[in-house]
């Protein structure tokens, strides 16, 4: 495994992130993809062996089944070892209005219901999951710095924004004294690369550390575009259908990959990551997996060196499209 630290925060990260998505516990019924609580816990355990202690989950995922899976199984472990970051803004309660949004009441509860489910004291990075448009940014912040300052939370991040809301979200935090965001996670990956144009300058400019989530296009980078329809999730995801991946040059970068992959003798998942690897502003890719053999392959995508001539390859074919997030 190899580490960097998380923009300037001196904060010590594993190259990939765990990300969290696909754990429940047992009877969990939010997607039909996600695992139960045995097999969630097989995989966190082999990422661990595998050198990586970054974990990303959010209170949202599984309605909490996330956290409380990967609470329990990280309490194995020397509670010093793991970095474990969660987000907040999704509802949580369709009956309670407050269960949702980054408002002051918002936050604090859902933060407190977030440490109980994992079992922590305090939560390594707590990020904004979205933008919210109904709540002041300086409450929100203002909010998120008294967290840091009970030491419910060490570090704060942000998620898929527009720069300017992210401009103006650090520049609130710093006029007013109070703690800002260190990270951004967002979509970014080979056949998706809006955030090029702004946002990763931005973090680049600012010291914030980049990472990103749908590394792979949500399975697109990882198969022939012709065989997407193959998995369980691309059948239910209709999310990943309404995604510009297809569009500007989204099947030739697709292709690109398959050929690219045969000649370097890894599977088209591993040449994607590799690709994002190498791109200076990212920290740690977010990679979800339901499978050890994935996770695995994932882990090896970090020896595979992609030449000049390769990435210019793989860049080629993209042109703009739609701001997705």
């Amino acid at each position: 495994m190899e580490y960097t630290t998380l923009g300037e925060t001196g904060m010590t990260v594993s190259r990939l992130c765990l990300g969290c998505m696909s754990f429940a516990t047992d009877g969990n019924d939010w997607a039909d993809w996600v695992l139960e609580e045995d097999e969630s816990r097989r995989i966190i355990d082999r990422a661990i062996d595998l050198g990586i202690n970054f974990f990303d989950t959010a209170n949202m995922y599984s309605r909490g089944g996330s956290e409380i899976v990967l609470g329990r199984a990280l309490a194995e472990y020397d509670a010093d070892w793991p970095v474990v970051a969660t987000k907040v803004y999704h509802e949580m309660d369709p009956e309670n209005p407050n269960a949702s949004g980054l408002s002051r009441k918002a936050i604090e509860q859902e933060l407190t219901n977030s440490l109980d489910r994992l079992g922590m004291d305090t939560i390594d990075l707590y990020q904004i999951h979205r933008w919210d448009d109904e709540t002041p940014i300086a409450e929100t912040m203002a909010a998120l710095d008294d967290a840091v300052r009970r030491n419910q939370v060490r570090y704060l991040g942000a998620s898929s924004m527009r720069t300017y809301q992210f401009a103006e979200a650090i520049h609130t935090s710093e006029s007013l004294g109070l703690e800002r965001f260190v990270s951004m996670q967002n979509h970014y990956n080979l056949a998706y690369r809006e955030e090029e144009r702004e946002m990763l300058p931005f973090c680049q400019e600012r010291g914030i550390g980049v990472i990103p989530w749908s590394p792979l296009g949500r399975g697109y980078l990882t198969r022939p575009h012709r065989e997407m329809d193959a998995t369980d999730r691309a059948a239910e995801d209709g999310k990943m259908f309404r995604l510009p991946y297809r569009e500007g040059g989204g099947r030739d970068i697709n292709e690109r990959v398959e050929e690219l992959a045969d000649q370097h003798d890894v599977t088209m998942a591993q040449l994607a990551l590799a690709w994002i690897l190498h791109q200076e502003w990212v920290d740690a890719p977010i990679i979800g997996t339901t499978s050890i053999d994935h996770l695995e392959q994932a882990v090896a995508a970090l020896d595979i060196s992609l030449s000049d001539s390769d990435l210019e390859y793989l860049e080629a074919p993209y042109e703009p499209v739609r701001v997705a997030d």
